[in-house]
């Protein structure tokens, strides 16, 4: 996973309400097992026509939305199901931050897994990045995760909340798997000096014990 310290970019604004995971990525692309392809299929019943052709006037496909690594959405995004298609969905189009007031807390929880950080800004800072994405469309906002904070356009900041533990897997660019697998060497010193906490199984004529 691609550490995320400080991102700057042009932003995509969706200020859609109940966001739910089934618009983010319909039902039908949840068969994969892997996240190839996924980010063509983001928000699909909205891009595409019934012909598959792409809808000029839905934001994704306007020609500003090219390389913006920033969703501004609206409140409560990611509800619904647990998918997490969802994140993968997002990432595959280029997304490393979505910005909203509000996140469903599934949602939330597999975007930090997945590399991407959900950013809950107060109403009125959020309307006011909205109101900026729509003024100034080639404006670039800035998300520092060392200081937690985010620049707008016109330069104001605002700071944002994040699990610490959630941070620092951003910063060094791990999952949870990677962060124990890294501490490898602290848990087996941790084992050794209590011998009593490490568990085995014996299997004997009467039955299996735990010792």
């Amino acid at each position: 996973m691609e550490p995320f310290e400080r991102l700057v970019s042009r932003v995509v604004a969706l200020p859609v309400e109940n966001v739910d995971t089934d618009q983010i990525i319909p039902a039908r692309f949840l068969k994969v097992t892997d996240k190839a392809g996924l980010g063509d299929a983001l928000f699909a019943d909205w891009r595409y026509a019934e012909d598959g052709t792409p809808r000029p006037d839905f934001v994704l496909n306007r020609p500003e939305a090219r390389g913006a690594r920033i969703l501004v959405a609206g409140n409560n995004f990611g509800c619904g199901s647990s998918r997490e298609h969802a994140p993968w969905a997002l990432a595959g189009f280029g997304f490393r931050a979505v910005v909203s007031t509000y996140f469903a807390d599934i949602f939330r929880s597999n975007a930090l897994k997945n590399g991407i950080l959900p950013v809950v800004l107060e109403p009125e800072v959020h309307a006011r990045l909205l109101r900026q994405a729509a003024e100034m469309p080639d404006g670039e906002v800035a998300i520092d995760l060392h200081g937690r904070t985010l620049t707008l356009a016109d330069g104001e900041s605002a700071t944002f909340p994040i699990d610490p533990f959630a941070r620092h897997c951003l910063l060094n660019g791990v999952d949870q798997l990677g962060f124990l697998l890294a501490e490898r060497a602290a848990i087996a010193r941790y084992e050794a000096a209590n011998p009593g906490r490490v568990y085995t199984v014996d299997s004997g004529e009467e039955g299996a014990w735990i010792h």
